[in-house]
């Protein structure tokens, strides 16, 4: 018998299914990596997927930005929440944490949907949803990696004699 596809589900519809499936009464977690992040661009690729955004002529005005960051324990949720975030167009930036670049309404639809997940059994997993403007995201600062974020957002001055 073929498996069911949940990827075809609405995401509170899969919210509905992982909590039909007593994840409060679940083993302890091996913690997982997600079989999806292991095809995640490289760092100067997610730079410039997120310029791309804010630089964006065609980009709508009405568009919000926001950082969605998550900490959850269930392998299960996290890959649901995962998929869920591509699925609705989020840019990964890190293993858990995504931006979003859409309508406010979305925006809510997408916190409604993870508020969902949340409320679903009992956990000490949290999800944070942080609304940011341009201007904040094109002061970022990159630590860690040879890459040089003001250079490539043209945000220092030169002077020439």
């Amino acid at each position: 018998m073929p498996r069911k596809k949940y990827s075809d589900l609405p995401f509170a519809q899969a919210v509905k299914i992982v909590k039909q499936a007593t994840l409060q009464e679940a083993k302890p977690l091996q913690h997982k990596p997600i079989k999806d992040f292991e095809n995640i661009e490289s760092l100067q690729q997610r730079v410039d997927k997120i310029l791309g955004i804010i630089n964006d002529k065609k980009r709508k005005n009405t568009n919000m930005l926001f950082f969605v960051m998550y900490d959850i324990e269930s392998d299960k949720v996290r890959n649901l929440v995962f998929k869920y975030l591509k699925k609705e167009g989020c840019i990964s930036v890190q293993k858990s944490i995504f931006l979003g670049d859409t309508t406010a309404e979305k925006f809510n639809l997408i916190k409604e949907n993870l508020s969902q997940v949340q409320a679903c059994y009992d956990n000490s997993d949290s999800i944070l949803i942080v609304p940011i403007s341009t201007d904040y995201l094109k002061s970022m600062k990159i630590i860690g990696k040879q890459i040089d974020i003001d250079i490539i957002m043209k945000n220092k001055n030169t002077l020439f004699f």
